[in-house]
């Protein structure tokens, strides 16, 4: 990658603040080279990241502002900065297009929505006898990694394949190391138990090479010579291990005659992923099958988030960069659809990859039978998924109407605290959308101001929203709610209003608080509104049960929060804040005195004496409960 020009801004003083006339000026220093630019608005939000062949000819065409549709030019008017990076080719500038997008997830992209990371299956090499295990996240740990596998359900099927077919071990190396007679997985057939000398390391490793054999698609070759065994174990009257062989290959069987979603093992490929997308309302779906060693590794479902005039090329396009931006590409892709741009995307694909990549859309034969199941399983999770939301949109759209708000709401964080008189004090908000509740956007924060009185509650939201606001406001690739829905009354209003206020804030959301009826009636609700006076809905109205459901959510999530810090609370150990003191020693010291009030009222000498405690330990635990 070559240089930032970021530096090439014009002089803030010499320039619009925004809008096309602003975007103007930035063309007038740009080469005729590729590269990526960012827009962003008054606030240091990112709106849109694009790539160009040619960034001066690409930036000017948003100088032509009645040419845009009303979405692309409330984008240039919002536009009050840019920055750009110039790349050695168009086809580095779309890889690190599609990395800052699924980074920073700019309002005006395409966006790949729900994107976590895929598990594998892990045969560790770290120990003599090796373990297969789930695995996410980096691959730290030496052994052979088989995967990805679309859910981590379609990797519990396959490994419950493995522990029925090869009796592998699935316990930790502890574990391991500590049994004395082999366990209930040995005595249920579902582990050979090396670990108590069953079988040998030798004849383990055996199994060990025969399951990476069929993780690999050797599983005919595999199967012949397990046939080949079974029938000589039969001629030698060795019945025993004739079933054995037999209930291995029975278990190999299921899962290559039933994987996956798709329930189809394709003959004519054996490593793919396919994408079959449709639109409806709107919305797109991309179903995206596995296929690794000529089997199906399980199917997932994506809703990626785009403008009614983006085309179905463009969507796909930017769908399949993101998608692979932090995950291994298959040699060849399996499409439904064409896509923009179609030879810089399978250059970007290969680069990436380290090897050639084939993108096809089949016409004939199993490829096209397997792309078209894919399309067939995006058509009805979209489907589902519409009438799914269809309700949710009508309860947006009302609560928009409620509040006067200016758009309809995509984001709404809602918050809540949590003690029992002061202690284990705890803030929490819920965040929900047009997709309902969205759990893992839910946050927590331990109150961590001791000037704040126990139990409260005006401070506590104060603490809570000033961390909230102050972080959203140093990274701009977090996203912003709309609506901030705060239970409590006029009070806690107040005490956020002051808030948002000092970190100047507050005109970029809409805030409302919920105080809760006469003897806490359900139905009996104020609403406070600054500017507003205080307000009640109907019973039984749609939006006022939605508004319920809201704050009921955030309560529960910030009292079972609550709860389980309290009871960990109860189970702590005094000895447990010492510095130097494990498990270990921990367990000396109470065997030692019976237990921690004991520990605190020994002397050094007494301490010192517990065997793993030095003089200078001993002196430590003296002076930690002895200011």
């Amino acid at each position: 990658m070559a240089n930032d020009s970021s530096q090439d801004k014009p002089n803030v003083s010499e320039v619009p603040k925004y809008g096309p006339k602003l975007i103007a000026n930035y063309v007038k220093r740009l080469p005729n080279k590729p590269g990526v630019y960012r827009m962003f608005d008054q606030y240091g939000t990112v709106l849109y990241v694009g790539k160009a062949k040619d960034l001066k000819k690409r930036v000017t065409a948003y100088t032509s502002y009645d040419r845009h549709p009303s979405r692309l030019r409330r984008m240039i008017r919002a536009t009050s900065a840019m920055e750009f990076v110039i790349t050695e080719s168009e086809t580095e500038a779309l890889i690190l297009e599609a990395s800052l997008i699924k980074r920073l997830k700019p309002r005006y992209n395409i966006l790949l929505r729900d994107d976590k990371s895929f598990p594998y299956i892990l045969v560790r090499k770290d120990h003599p006898v090796a373990q297969v295990t789930k695995h996410r996240g980096a691959r730290k740990i030496k052994g052979t990694y088989y995967g990805p596998f679309a859910s981590a359900g379609a990797v519990n099927r396959t490994l419950d394949t493995l522990q029925r077919a090869f009796r592998l071990r699935n316990c930790s190396d502890s574990i391991y190391d500590s049994r004395t007679r082999p366990c209930l997985q040995y005595q249920i057939k579902r582990c050979s138990a090396p670990c108590t000398g069953e079988i040998s390391e030798a004849a383990y490793q055996e199994l060990i090479d025969e399951s990476e054999d069929f993780l690999k698609g050797k599983s005919d070759s595999l199967r012949q010579k397990l046939q080949a065994e079974m029938q000589a174990a039969s001629k030698a009257l060795e019945f025993e291990k004739a079933a054995e062989l037999r209930d291995r290959l029975d278990a190999i069987a299921q899962v290559l005659t039933k994987s996956g979603a798709s329930n189809v093992n394709p003959k004519t490929f054996s490593n793919a992923d396919v994408f079959g997308l449709h639109t409806a309302g709107g919305q797109t779906c991309i179903q995206v099958f596995f296929f690794r060693a000529g089997q199906n590794w399980g199917t997932n479902s994506y809703f990626p988030r785009h403008s009614s005039d983006d085309s179905i090329a463009q969507v796909l396009s930017a769908f399949i960069a993101q998608f692979y931006s932090n995950k291994p590409i298959p040699k060849q892709l399996l499409l439904s659809h064409e896509v923009d741009s179609f030879d810089l995307l399978v250059s970007a694909l290969s680069e990436r990859a380290g090897h050639k990549v084939e993108a096809l859309i089949p016409q004939r034969g199993e490829k096209k039978k397997i792309v078209g199941q894919a399309v067939k399983n995006a058509q009805e999770a979209l489907g589902r998924k519409l009438a799914e939301t269809g309700a949710q949109k009508r309860l947006l759209t009302e609560v928009k109407d409620l509040f006067n708000m200016d758009e309809v709401p995509s984001r709404i964080e809602v918050y809540d605290n949590s003690h029992i008189q002061g202690t284990n004090a705890i803030g929490a908000f819920i965040v929900a959308g047009e997709e309902g509740f969205r759990k893992r956007d839910y946050r927590t924060f331990n109150i961590q101001d001791e000037s704040i009185t126990p139990g409260d509650d005006y401070g506590m939201m104060r603490e809570v929203l000033y961390r909230r606001f102050a972080r959203l406001s140093k990274d701009p690739k977090l996203e912003w709610p709309d609506l901030i829905i705060i239970d409590g009354g006029k009070g806690q209003l107040s005490a956020v209003t002051e808030t948002l206020e000092k970190l100047g804030v507050l005109a970029r959301v809409t805030l409302v608080a919920i105080a809760k009826g006469p003897d806490r009636n359900a139905g009996r609700e104020t609403f406070h509104m600054n500017g507003r006076e205080p307000f009640t809905l109907p019973l039984r109205t749609p939006s006022l049960y939605y508004l319920q459901r809201l704050r009921d959510e955030a309560h529960r999530f910030a009292i079972g929060t609550h709860r389980a810090r309290r009871k960990k609370s109860m189970v702590a150990n005094p000895l447990d804040g010492i510095d130097g003191i494990g498990p270990g020693r921990k367990k000396a010291l109470l065997s030692h005195f019976g237990s921690a009030k004991a520990v605190k009222g020994a002397t050094v000498a007494d301490l010192a004496s517990v065997e793993g405690v030095s003089q200078k330990l001993a002196q430590t635990i003296h002076d930690y409960f002895h200011e």
